[in-house]
């Protein structure tokens, strides 16, 4: 039997009432503990709460800060957790619902996130929006359960009132499944409203989310859900769908060009300046080739022009230019003209007569392509080889060629875009040893600079791999891990005490946690560290790699603003909760302490609330809540 025990201390002080106090300037080498509320913590643990050396050399911190964060993933995530939990999974209708779904080439992962659910005991909800676009057979509720039935080999119900979905949950038994009404027939879906975003959760444990294909979106099935559930997930599809991004945005691998298709130039040019900072050369295949043709110089029929995209345009070739990028545009284009509608030629890209419209690129620009793109180690594929009056090109399909043969060569190649995507598929029997991104505008924003709602809307992983050998000189003494260390004076008087126990401060501000790593090494204290990161999130993964035992958890917590939605970050969450009560070992004990008592005894309903007594979990255990107010 695992005891846990929870010791909330109230220190109310009347100066702070009604507050949100900072803590107090503090250099960790000082041996002054001054402030009031941080000697009663130090000296009522020593006296109360506490019964082991710390020095720690960690790649980075703050990697949860990264355009791409490192996401709690449905693999990661401990699978005998999700036994009897409410999931709602937001699954991606072009994939699983496509009536070609068998023949599909991207969806297998989708299949298994739902299936990987069911084995594990987990009532599934699943939820998407759908339209006879996708598949013609599958208008109603009713046909598309039926349809995933048969995908997962598993029952699906559908739903008929989503209002009505916490009564239905009640009634759920393990590996059920049920299917909500077609989100694109609510308005709050696409406006992330929030009280829709609350139905769509109510009764749910867990969110995963398998729709990475619209999370450059704010829509409330991927983000506003996140708020309302104690987890948030990457689904087997979504994780796989980021790693492939993420792989098309690493530039270690030289040369790297980038072919770039489509048009509106003017709404994609800070994606096009960043691909100009990071290649070495780039191709233009599409309408927006006439825009750089011009801006180099070169006289090319206005009616061809976007409107107002010149600067823009001239900035990208100036950004080129100062980087020596080469920028490869067609020499020669395949032209129709309406009076002669059964006649093509190829003319100049410079020399195209009244009356004719290009309608895909000529062999002279291929040949061109063929030759920059032997030399390279990284090709990105992005936008289609399309013009006003075409769709699919023979210029794609012989570009797919290239590039399908360029893959089996050591080059790495990722494809970007449905039309794209589906030239590969045409042009090769397998696109296993390709990455392909199906929608294209994802990549566009990310390569904008741009945080992709979806994504950040997720749980945090810690992204290193802690090297505890190095961080302790004994790391299997116990831990004890103070979760909002601030400048970190709490953390460095207890380690100055207690010498037989390994300190880790978890704190958000990163520059706090550079001052306090510094004054480690300064101090030459052995017994304490700390880690930039949101404890909320990532605390799990980090204390869970801990070789020694979690013997006490400290969180104090001064911002008594919880009520307000921006502030939500700072609220003890039932992630942090359940995470703390799984990982604290045997008598193990958590310390609140708030200046603020709201704040106080908002922390312990919390800990009373989401706390499992009498469950079992991770083999038999149990656990109990003892507090001790004072």
């Amino acid at each position: 039997m695992v005891q846990l025990h929870a010791t909330f201390s109230f220190s109310n002080s009347p100066k702070f009432s009604g507050s949100s106090p900072k803590r107090p300037r503090f250099s960790p080498t000082s041996s002054s503990l001054s402030p009031k509320r941080h000697r009663f913590s130090v000296e009522y643990l020593r006296a109360n709460l506490l019964g082991t050396n710390l020095t720690f050399n960690c790649k980075a911190n703050g990697g949860e800060l990264d355009p791409l964060p490192h996401l709690q993933t449905l693999r990661t995530f401990p699978r005998e957790e999700l036994a009897a939990k409410v999931v709602l999974v937001r699954f991606d209708s072009a994939h699983l619902l496509h009536e070609h779904v068998e023949q599909h080439r991207f969806q297998s992962d989708a299949v298994l996130t739902i299936k990987y659910l069911c084995q594990s005991g987990a009532r599934v909800v699943l939820a998407s929006d759908w339209s006879v676009k996708t598949n013609p057979k599958l208008s109603v509720a009713q046909s598309v359960a039926d349809f995933l039935s048969s995908l997962v080999d598993y029952k699906v119900a559908p739903v008929q009132c989503i209002s009505n979905l916490a009564s239905k949950v009640e009634g759920f038994e393990k590996g059920d499944i049920v299917l909500l009404e077609n989100l694109s027939e609510f308005r709050g879906e696409v406006a992330n409203c929030s009280k829709f975003a609350q139905v769509l959760s109510s009764g749910v444990d867990i969110f995963v989310n398998d729709y990475f294909s619209r999370s450059h979106k704010m829509l409330a099935s991927t983000c506003g859900v996140a708020r309302f559930c104690h987890g948030n997930l990457a689904g087997f599809h979504f994780e796989k769908s980021l790693s492939q991004l993420r792989r098309a945005a690493e530039t270690d691998t030289k040369p790297y060009v980038a072919i770039i298709g489509g048009g509106n130039l003017s709404d994609k040019a800070a994606a096009l300046h960043s691909l100009a900072s990071i290649c070495d050369g780039l191709v233009f295949v599409g309408m927006m080739s006439f825009q750089i043709i011009h801006a180099l110089g070169i006289s090319v029929p206005l009616n061809f022009l976007e409107h107002g995209a010149l600067k823009e345009a001239l900035d990208i070739v100036q950004v080129a230019h100062n980087r020596n990028v080469q920028i490869l545009y067609p020499k020669d284009f395949w032209c129709k003209n309406d009076s002669l509608p059964k006649q093509l030629e190829i003319f100049p890209a410079h020399g195209i007569p009244d009356g004719w419209v290009p309608i895909d690129i000529g062999p002279v620009s291929l040949v061109d392509i063929n030759s920059t793109l032997t030399k390279c180690k990284k090709v990105t594929w992005i936008g289609p080889v399309k013009f006003r009056m075409s769709n699919c090109t023979k210029g794609a399909s012989i570009l797919a060629q290239m590039l399908n043969q360029l893959s089996q060569s050591n080059c790495s190649v990722t494809v970007v875009g449905s039309m794209a995507c589906e030239a590969m598929v045409k042009e090769s029997n397998s696109v296993s040893h390709l990455t392909t991104i199906e929608n294209a505008s994802v990549v566009w924003e990310f390569l904008k600079g741009r945080k992709l709602p979806g994504v950040m809307a997720l749980d945090r992983a810690y992204p290193f791999d802690i090297d505890w050998i190095a961080a302790y000189s004994d790391p299997a003494q116990p831990l004890v891990v103070d979760i909002g260390s601030g400048n970190g004076m709490f953390l460095f008087g207890m380690a100055k005490i207690r010498k037989d126990l390994n300190f880790l401060g978890l704190e958000m501000n990163k520059k706090l946690v550079q001052r306090c790593l510094d004054s480690v090494h300064q101090s030459g204290i052995r017994n304490g560290y700390f880690i930039a990161t949101n404890a909320t999130s990532t605390f799990r993964s980090i204390i869970s790699s801990y070789p020694g035992k979690l013997v006490l958890v400290s969180i104090q917590c001064p911002n008594p603003d919880f009520s307000e939605p921006e502030h939500r970050w700072s609220m003890l969450q039932r992630s942090l909760v359940e995470a703390i009560s799984d990982l604290l070992t045997a008598n193990g004990k958590v310390f609140l302490q708030s200046d603020v008592e709201t704040v106080s005894v908002r922390m312990k309903e919390q800990f009373h609330k989401y706390v499992r007594l009498g469950t079992t979990c991770l083999g038999s255990w149990g656990s109990y809540v003892q507090i001790d107010a004072s």
